[in-house]
């Protein structure tokens, strides 16, 4: 029994030390591998070396904006004058999500003080109508209603619970939304909101992604 156990010992800590050893090598092979890699200059490997550095910069990048706010693309390119002058044609707006904020409405923002882009209020990235697959609107929350409230001064009652919406455009989008055919007569559900627009526009920088949509009519 005495020598069984002395086998069974020298095996499995043999075999550790052997594991061990090879694992070292490996990694000391692994490394040298890594520094021929980032020292090659043969323009596929660079090429390769390139496109892994811009994967990892945006796979950060994505990563540390889902912790921030809660999206994984935080970043919009806005594609009509409606908010203008606060928000512009080719503007990068970032959206925190829904989930990690609370809208304050225009009303809300007059009464206390609170302002985004430069006006009172929060400006909301939607869904028209709920619908998924087309463009996203970014407007200002006017106010929120409860389902049979008037959507505005002597307007009809809504049929749902939900946000009065409108362009800061004044030449644009003189009404709100929901007077228009951008959410004819519907309040904008809460679940129909991605996310609230943060800190400030990016100008210019949307049209990188603007312009070949434009082309490609995507």
């Amino acid at each position: 029994m005495a020598l069984s156990f002395i086998n069974l010992y020298d095996y499995w800590f043999g075999a550790s030390l052997i594991t061990s050893s090879d694992i070292i090598c490996l990694l000391m092979s692994l490394k040298e591998k890594i520094k021929s890699f980032n020292e090659s200059e043969n323009f596929w490997v660079a090429l390769l070396r390139d496109l892994l550095f811009v994967v990892s910069v945006v796979a950060i990048f994505a990563s540390v904006s889902h912790i921030a706010l809660g999206l994984w693309a935080p970043m919009v390119a806005v594609e009509s004058g409606s908010m203008i002058p606060h928000i512009r044609i080719g503007d990068i707006i970032f959206v925190q999500s829904i989930d990690r904020t609370q809208i304050i409405t225009y009303e809300t923002g007059q009464e206390t003080g609170y302002t985004s882009f430069e006006e009172p209020g929060d400006v909301i990235l939607y869904r028209p109508l709920g619908r998924e697959g087309v463009t996203p609107i970014i407007h200002r929350a006017m106010k929120y209603v409860e389902k049979g409230d008037p959507m505005w001064a002597g307007g009809p009652p809504a049929p749902h619970a939900g946000y009065i919406t409108k362009g800061d455009n004044t030449k644009t989008n003189p009404a709100y939304d929901q007077q228009g055919s951008i959410s004819y007569l519907q309040p904008v559900k809460k679940e129909w909101v991605i996310g609230a627009a943060r800190f400030y526009r990016v100008p210019v920088l949307g049209y990188v992604s603007l312009i070949p949509r434009k082309i490609l009519g995507i």
